[in-house]
């Protein structure tokens, strides 16, 4: 079975779907492995390491497609790279097919199997196969790197002849994947860390970090699936803004990641808060390309509003690309040894994990969430 490997088309995308390493593991495992020339060249993979890794390098993406029996790819594709799969072939990527129902009509029509990263289950066999953790992690980590590089402080308490320099205070929103590890990157570098979620039983996790969890009462339209949250009040939102209003406009740094799968994002940080925010403090929207948890926020711009600068950069994980790519890749690796092995598809079509994340099959949209 040939396994293709693209190179990202997307704008501002630096990471490659196999690394040379996952290659040459695969290549070992019986597969056969085409890469499109200069496809890793953005996560610092040169074409020499997949060819000693055992791939083939092909000088396009059309050679490519038309060889692969499985694409796998970063981005959900256009509709122009859906054009040059070969009918019978096998896509595996995140495509977020709840939001895009052009792609699945397309990839359906065109008689294209296709898996989606972000829709496999969050099971705990499942874990190694998880891009979306995968990626997430490294997120959150990048967010307070960028924050501490923004703003004009220094996270730790140091004391100097000068005097003391107070520590930073963060406030995180969310206690999700990005939420724990922006946690203890900024405990790290010696913030004040404080954190809000809606989800009571992140409580244990966020003290075990070393931040203060900010405790606010749950009401019965909080919806919760596989650890995330489906559905949330705009009344329990208010309460929520009313809550923190306190603590965001006392921070010198919030991150905000809170999201609702297939919805736009809930507004957290209103322009009311930044405005009483410090001058000089950041804003760091993980959520800006589901419309932001701070309606400030720019897509994929770093703007400064009522003294307070917002970022609003939409693909973390592409800033750390070779962590990024390398992880992600063992996550496809692991994905496709569980749905394959070198001569063909298992096809366990009532398996949890298969079912959970194949969106179309023989022509049909076949995802339980998807066929209405």
């Amino acid at each position: 079975m040939k396994i293709a490997v693209l190179k990202e088309t997307k704008e501002k995308e630096n990471r490659v779907a196999l690394s040379p390493h996952v290659v040459k593991s695969l290549v070992a495992s019986g597969f056969e492995c085409i890469v499109e020339e200069g496809a890793g060249l953005k996560s610092y993979f040169a074409d020499l390491a997949y060819t000693t890794a055992g791939a083939t390098i092909v000088p396009d993406s059309k050679s490519a497609y038309a060889q692969g029996d499985v694409i796998v790819k970063v981005n959900a594709p256009t509709s122009s790279e859906i054009a040059m799969m070969k009918s019978d072939c096998v896509l595996i990527s995140f495509m977020w097919a709840s939001t895009n129902p052009e792609l699945t009509k397309a990839l359906a029509e065109k008689g294209i199997t296709s898996f989606s990263v972000d829709a496999i289950p969050r099971i705990s066999r499942a874990q190694k196969m998880d891009a979306l953790s995968s990626q997430s992690n490294l997120a959150g980590y990048k967010t307070v790197i960028m924050a501490a590089d923004t703003i004009g402080k220094i996270f730790p308490m140091m004391t100097t002849a000068a005097g003391t320099i107070k520590p930073v205070k963060v406030v995180i929103m969310g206690a999700g994947v990005a939420g724990l590890q922006a946690i203890a990157t900024a405990k790290r570098l010696g913030a004040i860390v404080e954190v809000s979620d809606i989800r009571p039983e992140t409580k244990e996790q966020v003290e075990s970090l070393g931040g203060k969890f900010i405790e606010l009462k749950g009401d019965d339209s909080i919806k919760t699936e596989g650890g995330y949250v489906k559905a949330v009040s705009d009344d329990f939102l208010k309460k929520q803004q009313e809550l923190l209003f306190k603590h965001i406009t006392h921070a010198d740094i919030v991150i905000t990641t809170a999201l609702i799968p297939g919805k736009k994002a809930p507004v957290l940080v209103t322009e009311e808060m930044v405005k009483h925010m410090h001058f000089g403090s950041v804003i760091v929207d993980m959520a800006v390309e589901q419309g932001g948890n701070c309606p400030l926020s720019e897509l994929n711009k770093t703007v400064v509003k009522h003294g307070v600068t917002i970022i609003g950069e939409s693909n973390l994980p592409s800033l750390l690309p070779m962590n990024a790519s390398e992880l992600y890749a063992k996550n496809i690796q692991e994905f496709l040894l569980h749905l394959a092995t070198k001569d063909g598809f298992k096809w366990e079509m009532d398996e949890e994990i298969t079912k959970g994340s194949l969106i179309t099959h023989k022509g049909q949209i076949v995802h339980p969430s998807l066929k209405q």
